[in-house]
């Protein structure tokens, strides 16, 4: 009786969000229960067990979808070649790109054994967001104007007979209104696309 005493409890946590706070966990666990260190011991059987699964320290899910990992750095939203194959423009196969504007470790994480790889981006270049249904889930992705313009921004390897085949699918009045908000530098840089 002891081993699932509390696993209702904590499965209600993981229906109401995909992903879920080893301290949320804690504090539910210690007001049940005054056993030092309960709390991880209880995580680590579940992650054990395959019950829920680790995103990284601190944070679980039930899910096995390492794009979830976006929630753990907010506010972040996933884009570049991700985003791209979101929107139809990509036909290649992706790893989750996040973008957040937290002071973390930039570069690829191994996230559910899966690369993920993390990039900041400037407070003010925060926008274009929108959240797209992925089975049970809503994730937050960039849009298809603010996507294309993250990629030049961070100066990926892009030809402009690509660039100007996404043009073609994209909300001109957007992108103008979104290319005021970045530095004139790479305003300059990108006159072609205008």
């Amino acid at each position: 009786m002891g081993k699932t005493k509390y696993l209702k409890e904590i499965e209600q946590l993981f229906a109401k969000s995909p992903v879920v706070q080893a301290s949320s966990i804690s504090r539910l666990l210690k007001s049940k229960k005054k056993v030092k260190q309960y709390d991880r011991h209880v995580l680590r059987n579940l992650v054990k067990k395959g019950k829920i699964h680790r995103l990284m320290k601190g944070y679980y899910t039930s899910h096995n979808d390492p794009s979830l990992a976006v929630f753990c750095f907010q506010p972040a939203y996933l884009g570049g070649e991700d985003a791209l194959s979101r929107h139809n423009l990509w036909e290649q196969e992706t790893i989750p790109v996040i973008f957040t504007t937290r002071h973390v470790r930039r570069g690829l994480r191994k996230v559910m054994g899966t690369n993920v790889l993390l990039r900041m981006i400037p407070r003010e270049l925060f926008f274009g967001v929108e959240y797209h249904t992925i089975g049970e889930m809503i994730l937050p992705y960039s849009d298809k104007e603010k996507t294309v313009l993250d990629r030049l921004y961070f100066r990926k390897n892009i030809d402009k007979v690509e660039v100007k085949g996404w043009l073609k699918h994209l909300d001109q009045q957007r992108l103008k209104k979104y290319v005021e908000c970045y530095p004139q530098k790479f305003q300059e840089r990108i006159k072609f696309l205008l």
